[in-house]
């Protein structure tokens, strides 16, 4: 059973392994100016081009709320996946396709496509859980073209960027590449999380006291998703009820 702290101490712990990773990807970039910016951002995840402050840290905040890796850490989580992924799929399209990829734009643009997704977050003190923040229009996508105009970021980067979500046409491979990447990770831990969640859901109309959220959020912080996963592929949904229930110590009137 694991305790408050030690819920949180594996998040930190997990959190700050996912974000070394991060670095590491990104000290590969070879060329020089541009493996400085994004490692100046990826550092401070901060918008210069306007007074807004973030409500939330980039560590501890999902990529969506309401949809994919809506739990603490999502948004660490997400950027590894889809530049991890974006790698891949380099490999396979210079491989097979014989097509000519640009290695570091690919990796420059997975590392910062949602890295300002962050400011338009806060705590929602009604659920515990996240939302929108009313004060903050600026889409993170605009915010980051507008910051990487500001910081002098090469043409290529800027386009590899706004193309990656899909709402413009593709005028290079790269940012097509980015946009694969992004819609396959997001598609595949939305249907994990899918099954975490409905477990949750059933704790709460288990146990008295329980709030789904609040297990969701600890569960997620706990471990990673496709630990849960397996349990569920290999024992079901009882079974992943009742290994949640063990691993955070639920019990009726207990903790939550």
């Amino acid at each position: 059973m694991l305790s408050g702290s030690s819920v949180e101490e594996r998040f930190i712990e997990r959190a700050k392994r996912v974000w070394d990773q991060l670095i590491s990807i990104g000290e590969q970039i070879r060329d020089g100016s541009l493996r400085k910016l994004v490692l100046d951002m990826l550092r401070e995840p901060k918008i210069t081009f306007t007074r807004v402050e973030p409500r939330i840290s980039f560590w501890e905040s999902p990529a969506a709320p309401k949809k994919h890796h809506a739990y603490p850490g999502g948004l660490l989580d997400h950027t590894l996946g889809v530049t991890e992924i974006a790698l891949r799929l380099v490999e396979v399209y210079e491989g097979v396709y014989g097509a000519t990829v640009d290695r570091d734009l690919v990796v420059a643009a997975a590392l910062l496509h949602d890295l300002f997704k962050y400011y338009q977050y806060e705590r929602d003190p009604l659920t515990g859980g996240f939302r929108p923040r009313s004060d903050w229009y600026f889409s993170h996508d605009f915010a980051m073209v507008a910051e990487l105009s500001v910081r002098g970021a090469p043409d290529r980067l800027v386009r590899a960027v706004a193309e990656a979500h899909g709402t413009v046409p593709f005028s290079m491979v790269e940012s097509q590449i980015v946009h694969q990447a992004d819609t396959t990770d997001s598609n595949f831990v939305s249907k994990l999380q899918d099954i975490v969640w409905q477990v949750c859901r059933d704790l709460e109309l288990e146990i008295e006291g329980v709030k789904a959220l609040k297990v969701f959020y600890d569960a997620m912080k706990a471990a990673p998703i496709f630990e849960y996963a397996k349990i569920y592929y290999s024992s079901g949904r009882d079974g992943l009820r009742e290994y949640i229930k063990k691993l955070l110590g639920l019990t009726s009137g207990g903790r939550y």
